[in-house]
């Protein structure tokens, strides 16, 4: 709870600095919040504790959760150096930034369901504003429009299905719900409805399909740092609150709700994979990645929604670190070539090996190739898969893996191929690099190091 107060009072001086004049403090102040928030959190990672009469809890899956977005959020606080370089907003988009980080705090330890509202509010706002932050583009302008466009719709979901939720159980409390449902043996229809629609609202939070639609767009109209933010720390806070509101409040309604989410992933799976080997934008790509690790990540929630935290934890470890190296190699390309177009990593060995090794690194990560760290999260997710039973969820899963590998090759063939022209890079840059080259190497040799549940 302290690291929620810590991100919360960044936040709110961000927004102070501009009144006293404090902007060139602002960099520093933030990135060593950052800091001291993973301190504060690893403080009580043996502890369990309730806030607010109960509404927030902070239990392992909490504050692991939270250490995760933390760590992230500072790799992606390096990685944006140059988002708040200018003095115009640069508290504006500070603050946003952190009120972001905020929301998903409180999506991975609500214990009650207008908690999760709030946090999901807290966050999609400031992104709404964050995704249009560009003025110049006219593209950052739609891809903030659309998002509020499709968020708005995912929060009616969202909401009408808690309402039916409350209508029916005459709560809020997550535990009191879990009790009210495990405790009845007849329980009204319109809850299935409610529980239902929530799957539905939470589905548009993390850009399963068909409920996927404003991803791409958005994806690739979205500054590039704000893209890294919602491919990380936004999924990650999204995912977290879909796995801990469907294994511990509706966790009676296995069967009930399997066949739909089952549904969901396979068209996640199909559709994000297929689609992504006809892009030629290596941004607009990695949006259909992101949305096709969604559906292996519903595998094996799916396979097991009690003891699949350990799993889904370890694959999103390894999905941000290897998205933050692919967002900084393709920020830089922006910067130097204007558009991230595959065209544009032409000759990257030979003009700057480092991003190439980088990139390189990313993509095999994110196809799931050996030693790297995507290669056992995935392997971790068929093996349990398989193990369930779900034989023919698995074969699907696999096929797509491989349809994936074709286009993850596409910029590394690109970058191996002729020559390019020479690539500025910062020793700022080339230091978060290498760090994100390790710790995937790291990650992958050693998966029992990031298994923490």
């Amino acid at each position: 709870m302290n690291a929620l107060f810590v991100i919360c009072g960044i936040g709110v001086f961000s927004l102070l600095a501009e009144v006293f004049n404090l902007k060139r403090w602002v960099t520093i102040v933030s990135f060593a919040g950052l800091v001291i928030a993973v301190g504060v959190i690893l403080l009580d990672w043996s502890t369990i504790s309730y806030y607010y009469h109960g509404m927030l809890f902070f239990d392992r899956f909490a504050i692991a959760f939270t250490c995760l977005i933390l760590v992230i959020s500072i790799f992606w606080y390096w990685m944006s150096g140059d988002f708040f370089k200018g003095e115009a907003h640069r508290t504006d988009k500070s603050a946003l930034v952190f009120f972001v980080i905020a929301g998903a705090l409180m999506m991975v330890a609500f214990n009650n369901m207008a908690v999760l509202f709030l946090g999901i509010e807290i966050l999609s706002i400031s992104l709404y504003v964050l995704a249009g932050s560009n003025k110049e583009n006219l593209f950052s302008t739609e891809a903030a429009f659309k998002y509020f466009l499709m968020g708005s719709f995912a929060t009616g979901f969202l909401l009408f299905g808690m309402t039916l939720v409350y209508g029916a159980t005459g709560s809020f409390n997550i535990p009191m719900i879990a009790d009210f449902i495990s405790g009845h043996s007849t329980l009204p229809r319109f809850l299935y409805i409610g529980i239902l629609l929530m799957m539905v609202g939470l589905a548009f939070k993390i850009s399963a399909a068909p409920f996927h639609a404003w991803a791409p767009d958005v994806y690739e109209g979205s500054p590039t740092p704000i893209t890294a933010l919602m491919s990380t720390v936004v999924k990650i806070g999204a995912f977290a609150a879909f796995v801990k509101i469907f294994s511990v409040c509706f966790i009676k309604f296995n069967y009930s709700l399997l066949l739909f989410e089952q549904g969901i992933m396979v068209l996640t799976l199909i559709i994000a994979n297929v689609t992504a080997v006809y892009q030629t934008n290596v941004k607009r790509m990695l949006a259909y990645s992101s949305i096709g690790q969604v559906g292996y990540l519903l595998l094996a929630f799916s396979s097991d929604n009690a003891h699949s935290s350990g799993i889904v934890f370890y694959y999103l470890t390894a999905y941000a670190i290897a998205s933050i190296m692919a967002f900084t190699v393709i920020q830089i390309i922006e910067t130097n070539k204007g558009s991230a177009n595959i065209i544009n990593f032409h000759g990257l060995l030979k003009s700057n090996p480092l991003m190439a090794i980088a990139m390189t690194v990313s993509m095999l990560s994110l196809a799931g190739i050996p030693p790297l760290a995507g290669f056992f999260g995935k392997y971790l997710v068929f093996t349990l898969s398989v193990s369930k039973g779900f034989v023919a969820l698995t074969v699907i899963a696999v096929v797509t893996s491989l349809i994936g590998v074709y286009y993850y090759f596409k910029p590394i063939v690109a970058m191996y191929q002729s020559a390019g022209q020479p690539i500025s890079i910062s020793k700022s840059q080339k230091v978060l690099l290498s760090i994100l080259i390790f710790l995937n190497l790291i990650t992958g040799l050693f998966p029992d190091l990031v298994r923490i549940f």
